[in-house]
């Protein structure tokens, strides 16, 4: 668990989740790095980059200070990393199970949240943008990969995201390794209860 901790702060250390905008113009791509308290990307002006790409088919500009999860997911996960410890300390299976599948349900709040984001961005379009196409859309896929007009875009974890997935692969194998440790020292208890009590024997001569 204090391993699952320490997994789930370098958050703080990676990116989270990369996508990636490949086409004729960007050979090499236009990567976009999401932080759990800010965007970034592979070079200074990549969100430059991408909002003007935005602009031309009406997408609103990704403005970091603007989106509020930046805010407050460093707190969820400060928090996931102090009850980790706390679950350490308690030592009891049932707490490590409990922080794994708090874990799994606030992944799965996040996704929710992401595929959100990318709908709103990709569907709320300018009626003022240079290129308009009726009835298309611009959302990049929530993971793996999508096409949209001449762009190949790859959204995938990236370092700080597979960290989050050990912390809860690590709280399961804490839960497992528990449990097992447990029955163990059942198993020997009742053992050790069942052995006849050794009596000693004197003879007299």
């Amino acid at each position: 668990m204090v391993a699952a901790a320490v997994a789930l702060l370098m958050l703080f250390v990676f990116p989270m989740w990369q996508i990636i905008l490949i086409a004729p113009q960007y050979p090499h791509g236009v990567t976009m790095h999401i932080w759990i308290n800010k965007i970034g990307g592979d070079t200074p002006s990549t969100i430059q980059n991408i909002n003007i790409l935005n602009h031309y088919v009406g997408m609103k500009f990704i403005e970091p200070d603007a989106i509020p999860e930046l805010k407050y997911f460093p707190m969820v996960i400060g928090a996931m990393a102090v009850l980790a410890l706390i679950a350490a300390a308690v030592n009891r299976s049932k707490v490590y199970l409990g922080w794994a599948l708090l874990m799994i349900a606030l992944s799965v709040a996040g996704f929710y949240d992401f595929y959100l984001w990318e709908y709103d961005y990709g569907h709320n379009l300018s009626p003022k943008a240079p290129i308009k196409i009726p009835g298309a859309s611009f959302q990049p896929p929530l993971i793996g990969t999508k096409y949209i007009l001449n762009f190949t875009a790859i959204s995938i974890p990236h370092i700080g995201g597979y960290f989050a997935g050990a912390s809860i692969a690590l709280a399961a194998a804490a839960w497992w390794l528990k449990n097992k440790l447990s029955r163990n020292e059942k198993a020997d208890s009742i053992a050790d209860n069942g052995k006849p009590a050794a009596v000693g024997l004197h003879s007299v001569a």
